[in-house]
């Protein structure tokens, strides 16, 4: 495998799509080794076609405010990989999203599907309309006219879209009607549903349940435990709701959240009340975080992240690239032993090499954060059996996964000197098993 030939082909055609171009360049750095072992990969252009997504759905939404004009926003479906089973990945409506940023999630979503072990391929879609704001006549509005576009593309065996960064059980409820009145039938085409109509259990804290359950094994690995360790978190959506509930059951303690205004150091940790009180804020307060410092007399740093704090672990929940070289070395200087992203693509390529170098424990998004799209599986399963599992059933598949794929990345990621390169790990066990697939399906 070429790969500086393949990423100049890739930069040629795709101009400008950094986070595509980024997440495409990390994989193909780690599979080099054990993809120039199967050379039956070569000839078939594995790689060349396992870069490139099957098929991208753009789309125009027109749809009308509560002051009676007319907004339009793009909408996108992008479907990357399914040999191993229907594509499956969230939608995200916010004002970032863009084709390179949908392409790199999409890309991720593979190999992250593929570490589950359940059938599903990758997918990513969204659009750039921002729900906040806004009513919820108006997000009706708009989720409607967004799946009178999508719904053609999407079906139980084709595409199971999900939520993402601004969809959340509401957004779904309203795609989910309106697919189902177009499509006249009821199946678990979206997963995120609320428990009325097909949703399941523990679903919206999942990926934070299981970023924690993946961390604390890093930890065991290393004859480690969460339990006593102090922990920085970014952000305060779902994700970091689930991880800072998970960290605060097993013990540790975290001291940090973080929105667009800045963040919160509370040295006496988030919990209990704390935690509930971030959920109506979240509501209310357009993500910002300041009011908690208010409440709970805590710090607030404006417009700063909370990598400087001194922490045991690191957990950025929020959006890509949100930790950079300089925050790795802050970290690093204050005593750093483990960081997993629990958002997708969470450390710039330079932190990740300098958390490699000071033998850090890292794990990847593809690995850590699978959480929440295993359950998304879980939840087709419930939906194609017409069963319901109880919360404790959900938890434990979730946490048989999640220990399944650190069991994939310790197999394909531990060097001689016994250090674990989870980033390689990943990569390596997801790609495998996709291009197995590929192989084993012809050229298509």
């Amino acid at each position: 495998m070429n790969i500086e030939k393949i990423m100049q082909s890739l930069e040629v055609k795709h101009p400008g799509e950094k986070e595509y171009l980024q997440a495409v360049n990390e994989v193909l750095m780690t599979i080099e080794e054990v993809y120039n072992q199967h050379p039956e990969f070569e000839k078939a252009k594995i790689a060349e076609r396992l870069v490139e997504p099957d098929r991208i759905f753009t789309f125009k939404v027109p749809w009308v405010d509560d002051r009676g004009e007319v907004q339009l926003n793009l909408g996108y479906r992008i479907q990357f990989n399914n040999a191993i089973g229907p594509y499956k990945g969230g939608l995200r409506f916010h004002p970032s999203v863009n084709i390179s940023i949908l392409k790199f999630l999409g890309f991720e979503q593979i190999f992250k599907n593929a570490l589950t072990t359940l059938p599903m391929g990758g997918a990513k879609g969204g659009s750039d309309f921002n729900p906040k704001g806004k009513s919820d006549a108006e997000v009706m509005r708009f989720c409607q006219a967004y799946m009178i576009e999508l719904w053609r593309y999407i079906g139980p065996e084709t595409d199971v879209p999900a939520g993402d960064i601004g969809v959340g059980g509401r957004e779904i409820g309203y795609l989910y009607g309106m697919y189902r009145k177009l499509a006249r039938e009821n199946t678990g085409v979206l997963t995120g549903k609320s428990l009325e109509f097909g949703g399941s259990l523990i679903r919206p804290e999942a990926t934070g349940f299981g970023g924690l359950y993946f961390v604390n094994q890093m930890l065991e690995t290393s004859g480690d435990s969460i339990s006593g360790k102090t922990i920085a978190v970014s952000g305060f959506g779902n994700v970091a709701w689930g991880a800072i509930t998970k960290a605060t059951q097993m013990g540790a303690k975290v001291v940090t959240i973080s929105g667009p205004d800045g963040y919160i150091y509370d040295e006496n940790g988030i919990s209990a009340e704390k935690i509930d009180y971030l959920l109506d804020l979240r509501a209310t307060c357009n993500d910002i975080v300041s009011p908690y410092a208010e409440k709970f007399g805590a710090v607030f740093i404006p417009n700063r992240r909370p990598w400087e704090v001194k922490v045991d672990i690191a957990l950025p929940c929020a959006t890509q690239n949100e930790l950079d070289e300089m925050d790795a070395k802050l970290l690093i200087s204050n005593g750093l032993i483990c960081v997993g992203e629990i958002s997708n693509m969470g450390c710039t390529p330079e932190a990740i090499e300098l958390f490699l170098e000071n033998k850090i424990m890292y794990g990847p998004g593809k690995a850590v954060n699978a959480g929440g799209v295993a359950t998304s599986g879980l939840e087709m399963t419930q939906n194609a059996m017409h069963i319901s599992w109880t919360a404790a059933e959900v938890d434990a598949k979730l946490h048989q996964i999640m220990s399944e794929i650190h069991t994939q990345c310790v197999k394909y990621g531990r060097e001689k000197d016994g250090y674990v390169n989870y980033m390689k790990g990943a990569n390596v066990a997801g790609f495998l098993k996709v291009a197995k697939a590929m192989l084993a399906q012809g050229i298509i």
